[in-house]
């Protein structure tokens, strides 16, 4: 649904007004209140869940009374963001912020290991370093229930649909998507997506062509050649490194699955158990790196995806795990290191250690391969 005055209405995130009626329909959305009933009380019996559960309600009636803006939302998340990372992680770091204008509105194409995470992080070095958030791109196959749809729009999340059958309703939607990204950028608004759609399960960080051609929709509207609505669009590739991947098993028992049977057939709340693992489970060290603006002029989407990755990959902070997994000797290598690498190799299958590995080693094999294709880079 579009309108005359809105036609971004059922993709962008809410605003300041739009932000009280959406909380109340979070807090009388059962299956919202059953999610965290389930999560608070998962040992207690039903009953007492059930007796629970309007005094959940009531409490957030009172604790959401004040969230009446997107910034008091940023500032509630920003601070529940502090408390998990330092549960959850030895100290997040960053680099490239100050190569940035505060000013200016960036387009973040980012690697894509978590999917709460990567966003949040981009966003909490941003505010820390007083710039101005992000409007995060969500794919609609993460919004199958109308409370994660609630929840993912009152912070700064717009939706692209990937779930359209018809051609024609397709097309439609990647303008609609390629327009808001330009209109965001072009009214203040810096923009966070994925370099290609669904994580990198097995630690290849590679840009998908098809979504930069996305960004060029408008551009061909507009007229205008592919390289120089490219540079007006102020591309910064970003790398996120996690030292230790909280849903690694997960994805290596996935990737296993699908090899030896050809499918994987995702649970019902497979997506939302990896979202709450990504954010819960231990990282130990992180570091995310922001690139430099693209201002080159890039004919071809390939052309553009291969500088993007190659940022990427340059900029990906390899750490102890990885350089074991790929094989390389090390002295930052401990036994601490190789002890926690064979605690993942017990809880997986024996033909599921090779995906595990791959997925810490792959990162060592493509800043390898990027060096030895760049010699002259390498140099320098």
């Amino acid at each position: 649904m579009t309108t005359q005055t809105d036609p971004y209405i059922d993709i962008r995130p809410y605003n300041d007004d739009e932000i009280p009626a959406a909380i109340d329909r979070l807090i009388n959305d059962a299956e919202f209140i059953d999610a965290i009933l389930q999560h608070r009380f998962s040992n207690h019996a039903p009953w007492f869940k059930a007796l629970m559960s309007p005094l959940v309600k009531v409490y957030l009636k009172f604790k959401w009374a004040k969230l009446d803006s997107v910034e008091a939302i940023q500032l509630e998340v920003k601070k529940y963001l502090e408390q998990t990372l330092n549960a959850t992680t030895q100290g997040v770091t960053y680099q490239g912020l100050d190569k940035l204008d505060k000013n200016t509105s960036y387009l973040f194409v980012s690697n894509h290991r978590d999917i709460a995470m990567d966003p949040a992080l981009v966003n909490y070095g941003l505010h820390q370093n007083n710039h101005r958030t992000v409007r995060i791109a969500i794919g609609d196959n993460l919004l199958k229930k109308p409370c994660a749809t609630e929840l993912m729009r009152l912070n700064k999340s717009f939706i692209v649909k990937r779930s359209l059958k018809g051609s024609r309703e397709m097309m439609r939607a990647l303008g609609t998507l390629s327009s808001y990204i330009k209109h965001s950028l072009d009214t203040g608004n810096s923009i966070w997506i994925a370099q290609k759609e669904g994580r990198a399960k097995d630690g290849n960080d590679f840009t998908d062509p098809a979504i930069l051609k996305m960004f060029h929709v408008e551009g061909r509207k507009q007229k205008v050649a592919f390289a120089e609505y490219i540079r007006s669009l102020k591309i910064v590739p970003v790398s996120v490194s996690y030292e230790n991947d909280p849903c690694d098993i997960a994805k290596a028992k996935e990737l296993y699955e699908k090899a030896t049977h050809g499918n994987y057939q995702k649970g019902e709340f497979e997506d939302i158990e990896s979202i709450v693992q990504g954010i819960v489970g231990r990282k130990d060290r992180v570091n995310v790196v922001f690139g430099d603006v693209i201002d080159q002029d890039f004919e071809t989407p390939d052309a553009l995806a291969q500088e993007i990755d190659r940022q990427i990959h340059a900029n990906y902070t390899l750490f102890p795990i990885n350089k074991l997994a790929a094989g390389l000797e090390d002295d930052t290598i401990t036994e601490a290191t190789r002890t926690t690498l064979k605690e993942k190799f017990d809880v997986l299958p024996e033909g599921a250690h090779q995906y595990l590995l791959d997925s810490y080693a792959n990162p060592v094999k493509n800043i390898l391969l990027d060096k030895a294709e760049m010699p002259e880079a390498a140099e320098a």
